[in-house]
């Protein structure tokens, strides 16, 4: 056997070891996301069928993607305005 292959047998049994140490706390935490999870609103209707279904999915989509090419417009231009004025005031030249 190689270093390798003992390696990965130590590796498993601690993962081992961790998951019975820890296996009330897992299963806790994992009985408290599947009841927030079922506190979540899906953005589809599951009694929907075809592109119906997926029409509150596809409009969030949009408005997400529009928010950030928003969002990068505004940081873009605020970092050029801001390097620019710093410039100006310390005369530090502006790297193109």
């Amino acid at each position: 056997m190689t270093f390798w292959d003992y390696f990965l047998i130590g590796l498993a049994v601690a993962l081992v070891v961790l998951l019975l140490r820890y296996r009330v706390q897992i299963f806790k935490f994992v009985g408290e996301v599947k009841v927030e999870l079922d506190k979540c609103s899906w953005p589809w209707d599951p009694n929907q069928t075809g592109f119906k279904k997926y029409k509150e999915l596809r409009d969030s989509t949009i408005v997400v993607i529009l928010s950030v090419i928003l969002l990068a417009g505004f940081v873009t231009a605020s970092d050029w305005i801001l390097s620019h004025l710093v410039g100006a005031l310390t005369g530090a030249q502006i790297l193109k």
